[in-house]
């Protein structure tokens, strides 16, 4: 199940990881509720995420050319150096007391902006340092510490908010940085499995761009996770205004949700550990399918306890659409094209962040907090279901017929 961490290098990624991301949680929790604090709006909170998320899109398919041309370690280490630079700015200026609204806008989106370059070469990262054999192993493990980290920064950031105020969680996650930046320096560079680097050269990206759009099975992930992306994973949003406005919790309250929907996405990630072969579209569609029931089920529950019980299948369904994918892209391209495609799929996967998260915000506030989760359900359910009808069509399949193979995947998912 954790065979990658036979790994030295891997294992010095994993463990720095695990300490910073909780940090990357906590900051993401102080900053959700910061903005509440000095606006009370959920259109306000969406336009900080969709800031923050913004910039991928921009800078993402560049960030990919640069991950191929480029010694993606050393790469790490500028961006995560600069990430850490941000957050401690943005906790200076809320521990002293003089943060605004629009000083979040403005660090949000630089933190986009880094995050464009960071993330592409951080994902094709992985599997120069496991190898291509235990690449989906590796994916799995980075989404159980990925949520290892979701459980315990809005744990620890609900109690920190609480006790000293929003500005140390900030503090507290630029600190936590080191712990990554100290298993990138300590890798040993001879034991990792670098991909060719990609002489400079002009048409680059629109090589990429030509690339995926040759393969049908990679546009329909690719489309899956946009609209997974932009309407269904704006739980920052949804959890915030639940625990807020509909449930008249604290900090702790959204902490617990968070977690919640963690708890699950941790089982998940668990689960996912043992999956060796390339996913299938089939099993993407419906594990969405999963997923979309759950959300909707997590915004009609009557109380606060029932909300956070149906998150937790909720967050296991999420996980699995999003190693899946993760794992089906990677798993299925060339090695000179890794940081270019996966580069367009963060970009498939959060770039849509900009348009969905305020909207998301808006309809929260117009119909009612419940309607974030429910409309965001509705919206990936429906699309799970067209895009599964293109696939009959495309194999000669009838309706009938995959509606009882989908139903058969979604039975065996559960």
């Amino acid at each position: 199940m954790f065979r990658s961490l036979r790994v030295r290098n891997y294992r010095l990624y994993a463990s720095g990881q695990l300490i910073s991301l909780t940090g990357t949680w906590m900051q993401r929790v102080a900053q959700d509720w910061l903005v509440l604090e000095l606006t009370n709006s959920g259109t306000a909170l969406g336009i900080v995420t969709a800031l923050q998320f913004g910039p991928v899109v921009l800078m993402g398919p560049w960030g990919g050319v640069l991950a191929d041309r480029s010694d993606k370690r050393r790469l790490l280490l500028m961006t995560q150096t600069a990430l850490s630079l941000v957050a401690l700015l943005l906790g200076l200026l809320d521990v002293t007391g003089v943060v605004r609204y629009w000083h979040v806008l403005v660090l949000a989106t630089v933190l986009g902006l880094i995050s464009g370059i960071d993330t592409p070469a951080r994902q094709s990262f992985v599997i120069e340092m496991v190898g291509k054999r235990d690449l989906t192993n590796a994916v799995a493990i980075n989404s159980t510490i990925f949520n290892a980290g979701r459980i315990l920064g809005p744990a620890i950031a609900g109690i920190m908010i609480t006790a000293v105020g929003t500005g140390w969680a900030f503090v507290a996650n630029g600190l936590s940085s080191v712990a990554v930046l100290t298993g990138l320096a300590m890798m040993r560079p001879a034991e990792l499995f670098p991909a060719p680097p990609l002489a400079r050269a002009r048409g680059q990206l629109r090589e990429g761009l030509r690339y995926v759009r040759a393969r049908h099975d990679l546009v329909l992930t690719m489309v899956l996770v946009f609209v997974f992306g932009t309407f269904g994973l704006n739980f920052a949003i949804t959890c915030a205004l639940m625990a807020k406005q509909v449930f008249h919790r604290g900090a702790s309250g959204y902490g617990l949700l968070s977690t919640a929907l963690a708890v699950g996405a941790c089982a998940g990630a668990i689960l996912a550990t043992r999956r060796s072969e390339r996913p299938t579209p089939l099993f993407l569609l419906s594990t969405t399918v999963l997923f979309s029931v759950g959300e909707i089920a997590a915004g009609v529950m009557p109380t606060y306890v029932w909300t956070a019980i149906m998150l937790v299948p909720t967050g296991l369904a999420m996980l699995a659409v999003s190693t899946a994918a993760n794992a089906h892209i990677q798993l299925g391209v060339a090695p000179t094209m890794r940081g270019r495609v996966m580069a367009l799929y963060l970009a498939c996967f959060m770039g849509g962040t900009p348009f969905g998260a305020p909207l998301i915000g808006w309809l929260a506030g117009a119909a009612g907090p419940r309607w974030g989760l429910i409309g965001g359900g509705l919206i990936c359910l429906l699309s799970a279901l067209a895009l599964a009808m293109s696939v009959a069509r495309r194999r000669g399949l009838h309706a009938a017929d995959v509606a009882e193979l989908v139903t058969t995947r979604v039975r065996a998912a559960a």
